[in-house]
């Protein structure tokens, strides 16, 4: 963020530079009309095609309002930081994902393809922000960055992503044979491993991704496999260690609940 834009942001004498009340975790507005989530969609939408074209280091909130047509302090009543335009992408684009996802998996049993189904949907949400999905991993890459993906500001998409892998897992035939333990366990793994192709992702230079996609295609069967031999004894061992491992390094990780940002004084 510039720091023209942090100052508009923490400065009350800026036009809407105080957070106001009655905002969503992570400095975004709750939009509460038609025409305000109208003016919150333009804004971002803005932002994705300036940040696209300019990148996101060179592309200040006060350019985005322009381009908008909206004031800065409009801008910064939807959003009171840079960085939470991208956190709002994030939260319409995993929205987007999770309602493609459960469209294409409906009468699928199968568990190995409902989990494919499941990414292949996320590659094909995501392909029109590849080109500079670069420049963003740069941030999020950064564990104390608010767009971490594991960051508590996060929380809101991963949320609704965790949510569709238990989606995945629930509607299948598998989940009745697994210990309930782990099901419960089981989505939270699962996003995991959708970071992994997220990462293989940003990096995957092939066209269409297809190099991402044949990873999926050949990781899930395999993935598949694995949690369903879960369910027999001969394992239970295996399944009580990573059980273990899971619940004291892996989920202590991840972000709970997403902070809320003191108003500026």
């Amino acid at each position: 963020m510039g720091s023209g834009d942090a100052a508009s942001a923490g400065d009350p004498n800026e036009p809407g530079g105080a957070v106001p009340a009655g905002e969503l975790a992570g400095g975004r507005a709750q939009p509460k009309t038609d025409k305000s989530e109208a003016t919150r969609a333009l804004i971002l939408e803005t932002a994705m095609r300036m940040f696209q074209e300019r990148g996101y280091e060179k592309t200040t909130m006060r350019a985005i309002a322009a381009e908008a047509g909206v004031s800065v302090g409009n801008a910064y009543y939807y959003f009171s930081a840079k960085e939470f335009l991208i956190q709002g992408f994030y939260d319409r684009m995993t929205y987007d994902h999770a309602a493609d996802a459960r469209a294409r998996m409906a009468g699928v049993k199968d568990f190995s393809q409902r989990l494919e189904i499941a990414l292949v949907s996320w590659l094909d949400t995501a392909a029109p922000y590849h080109e500079f999905s670069a420049q963003f991993f740069r941030t999020a890459a950064d564990p104390t960055s608010s767009l971490s993906p594991f960051s508590n500001e996060s929380h809101p998409a991963r949320a609704t992503a965790v949510e569709l892998f238990r989606d995945v897992l629930q509607g299948s035939e598998l989940a009745p044979k697994l210990d309930a333990e782990l099901v419960e366990l089981l989505p939270d793994v699962l996003w995991l491993y959708l970071m992994i192709v997220v990462l293989y992702w940003v990096f995957d230079r092939t066209e269409d991704t297809e190099r991402t996609r044949e990873f999926v295609h050949r990781s899930t069967p395999m993935t598949a496999r694995v949690i369903n031999l879960s369910r027999y004894r001969i394992f239970r061992p295996i399944v009580r260690d990573a059980k273990g491992l899971i619940q004291d390094f892996i989920l202590p990780t991840i972000g709970k609940a997403a902070v809320k940002q003191p108003p500026a004084s």
